[in-house]
């Protein structure tokens, strides 16, 4: 479980348990996040049984909240897989995607009392977007928003502020982060919620100017004991 009295939130954004295990246990880590690559990269199927135990798994090892992607061929068999995802448990967030299609769903899905993250937002206005619908995250993508030739951190600094200023209770679920320097950009200015791929992960708890000055304390402490 993430430090109490902090407004910070950061997420394990991986399907693979192992991850979980290994990062939750250091407190860091308010939850989880998935996408389907990163589902398919573990290969987990898109079935609701499945996706119920990897919750569970996720919940066990400490996450709070775990967030899962609705799919389906036709908008009615999405809806109901958001509806199904949902009754796994609340600490069930349901991804879906900031299109035309996912609007209309996300609507159903929040009217129901579903609590829902939308995906894949690119441009500051999909804040907007985000706050009519009563989301509870929206997801900004920031590598690729940078990656298409957009200036991403200003884009997601701007939709921080739309929310700030419309005094929604939205969070804005940073994702797709390429640098850690990247990330101490956005909490620099503010932006207190994050998802992190484990390369990410392993720059916040790895660096080699702190692992000099240990071993160096270390050979203090050899010398003062022999």
């Amino acid at each position: 479980m993430a430090p109490q009295g902090s407004s910070l939130r950061l997420y394990i954004d991986s399907a693979n348990p192992d991850d979980w295990d290994t990062y939750l246990a250091t407190g860091m880590f308010y939850g989880v996040t998935t996408n389907p690559k990163l589902l398919a990269k573990a290969g987990i199927e898109f079935k609701v049984d499945d996706l119920k135990k990897l919750a569970k798994t996720a919940f066990k090892l400490g996450a709070n909240e775990i967030h899962l992607q609705i799919w389906g061929n036709e908008p009615e068999e999405m809806l109901e897989n958001g509806k199904k995802l949902a009754s796994i448990d609340p600490r069930v967030m349901v991804k879906v995607p900031i299109n035309i299609t996912g609007i209309l769903l996300a609507n159903q899905l929040i009217s129901d009392g579903v609590n829902v993250t939308l995906t894949a937002l690119h441009f500051a206005q999909q804040a907007i977007t985000a706050v009519a619908l009563g989301a509870k995250y929206a997801a900004p993508y920031l590598g690729r928003m940078s990656e298409s030739g957009l200036d991403g951190l200003n884009e997601v600094t701007t939709m921080d502020r739309i929310i700030t200023e419309l005094e929604s209770s939205l969070r804005l679920l940073v994702a797709s982060i390429r640098s850690s320097e990247d990330l101490v950009t956005l909490a620099s200015r503010g932006l207190n919620t994050f998802t992190l791929l484990p390369p990410i992960i392993h720059e916040l708890m790895e660096n080699e100017l702190t692992d000099k000055a240990v071993k160096s304390f270390e050979a203090v402490i050899k010398q003062s004991v022999t």
